[in-house]
């Protein structure tokens, strides 16, 4: 079952571009009988590794923008402790139902997103190609000749925000962010969807490994033995959304995983709310 679970984690980040981690919480409570922390802390494990196999194969193509990754990653280890004890002092169903609203919002998001914007739906994070449009991002500019971003104290402030609430995310709810970082990055930024998709990866493998070994030494038990299996599913089902991905149309792909995602916050807030 964890095997499972992580095939189709690591397929969901292969194909949509987001969203592997806030699906990977709820299918470890609900397949392993894990408590929240326990799915959280394994997510971030899982997600971490399985965004650097991503981070890896966008490298090449030159979209990581890696000094806004780094210091997005650098912020995010800096505020993760908050969010972790945030989580270890709730009830777990009110931790749970915060989760299911988060992923709520997510949902919305990505289907109208997906409507939106049909060539944004497309770029996945595991076979992007091209380096297509700039957003509309008024903060900063990006090096026409490089496609790198030129800094200033604004792009520095902007990217550390993004960090801070990614790394709270990550801590609390046991994420990755990416839901959080590509559009915050889209609306601010003026990077194109393959660079803000690629140094989201970047900034999620980094954040999450840094949380995770948090967590533990903060105390929190890993059930190794169902994590193993777990996370090696999920990289292999990376490579494989890598390899269907440029067969699948990317707005329809979008919206039934956000209407997958809609429905498992229902079940998931429905739980929570006939616990407390």
């Amino acid at each position: 079952m964890s095997l499972v679970i992580g095939l189709v984690v690591g397929l969901v980040l292969g194909l949509t571009g987001a969203g592997g981690s806030i699906f990977a919480v709820p299918l470890l409570m609900a397949g392993l009988g894990w408590s929240i922390t326990e799915a959280a802390t394994v997510s971030l494990l899982a997600v971490a590794i399985s965004a650097a196999v991503g981070t890896a194969m966008a490298w090449k193509h030159s979209y990581v923008r890696y000094r806004a990754a780094t210091l997005m990653a650098v912020v995010g280890m800096l505020v993760a402790p908050i969010g972790i004890r945030a989580a270890d002092g709730m009830p777990p169903a009110n931790l749970a139902l915060i989760f299911s609203l988060v992923l709520v919002v997510v949902a919305i998001r990505m289907f109208l997103g997906a409507r939106a914007s049909k060539e944004d739906a497309a770029v996945v994070r595991s076979a992007v190609a091209g380096e297509g449009r700039s957003s509309a991002g008024r903060v900063g500019s990006v090096n026409p000749a490089t496609g790198r971003l030129v800094w200033s104290r604004a792009v520095a402030l902007t990217v550390s925000l993004i960090g801070a609430a990614t790394g709270f995310l990550s801590g609390m709810l046991g994420v990755g962010g990416g839901f959080v970082i590509v559009p915050a990055l889209r609306a601010t930024l003026p990077l194109s969807m393959h660079s803000a998709v690629a140094t989201s990866l970047m900034a999620i493998a980094l954040t999450s490994s840094i949380t995770f070994v948090t967590c533990i030494l903060q105390g929190r038990i890993v059930p190794l033995l169902a994590a193993v299996p777990f996370v090696a599913g999920s990289v292999l089902g990376m490579v494989l959304g890598r390899r269907v991905a440029p067969r699948i149309s990317g707005p329809y792909l979008q919206q039934g995983f956000a209407i997958a995602a809609g429905i498992v916050a229902l079940v998931m807030a429905f739980k929570a709310w006939s616990a407390m």
